[in-house]
């Protein structure tokens, strides 16, 4: 057994948000750990701030609520997110935050997948030129907190930390 694959404390939340400078958002804290099946982030949204309805097509979530309080947003209901709630987000359903007062802290996790790369495009420039320009940039796709390709032309905030996508 490989010291990565030895259970151990890796973070302590109180800590992640006492240690978190003041008007810093999106992710507090990422697992890392090499060989991982899971995938976890602590973010942080500044009071009165939005994670914009989006869709996981994908995978399921569980969501945590370390500190703060919010609103979960569902196309049939809004509930109430306060310390030690606990959210089921199955895939396929459309959620979205909306952080109190006080901001909102929670732990997200879900069952890690492969993140779609940037890469280049594998068009000769002549196709180009026939096919009437350049491959679309998605640079405003990139989110500038965690590097993740958002999976929506139109997403305002990224799916995984919460941060504003620079837009258009």
């Amino acid at each position: 057994m490989s010291s990565t694959s030895v259970p151990r404390v890796i973070a302590y939340a109180a800590g992640l948000v006492r240690e978190a400078s003041a008007g810093q958002r999106g992710a507090l804290w990422r697992l890392a750990e090499p060989g991982r099946q899971l995938d976890a982030d602590v973010v942080r949204l500044e009071p009165g701030a939005e994670a914009a309805g989006r869709v996981e097509p994908d995978v399921d979530v569980l969501l945590c609520v370390i500190a703060g309080r919010g609103r979960l947003l569902t196309d049939v209901a809004e509930q109430d997110l306060v310390p030690g709630g606990i959210a089921w987000l199955p895939h396929g359903s459309r959620r979205a935050l909306a952080a109190g007062s006080e901001g909102l802290v929670y732990l997200t996790a879900h069952r890690r997948r492969t993140d779609l790369a940037v890469a280049p495009a594998a068009v000769a420039p002549a196709a180009v030129e026939r096919e009437g320009g350049e491959a679309a940039c998605l640079l405003n796709l990139v989110c500038p907190e965690c590097g993740r390709l958002a999976q929506e032309s139109g997403a305002r905030f990224c799916s995984r930390c919460g941060e504003r996508l620079p837009g258009e």
